[in-house]
């Protein structure tokens, strides 16, 4: 087993920024991960790191869905990362 970070981002319509990190705050996953962290940053960006025990990289984990169209001024972004020793 390895730790695999999954970060979610998303950049909020103007203004609606607080909105959009409240919502990202009680998305329930179908099970919990070992840590979870949310982020905000500049231009209502919201980043969520999810921390997983898991096979690899490739394995099925869950994942936070996409918000709302009006909420979002594009596709969420994702990536996943494997910590190294």
């Amino acid at each position: 087993m390895t730790a695999v970070a999954l970060m979610w981002e998303a950049r909020a319509v103007q203004g609606r920024g607080p909105e959009l990190l409240a919502w990202a705050r009680a998305q329930e996953l179908p099970r919990e991960p070992v840590r979870r962290e949310l982020l905000r940053a500049p231009d209502d960006r919201v980043l969520v790191i999810t921390w997983w025990e898991a096979p690899g990289l490739d394995a099925e984990l869950p994942e936070l869905p996409e918000p709302d169209g009006e909420l979002v001024t594009r596709p969420v972004h994702r990536w996943r990362f494997e910590a190294v020793p």
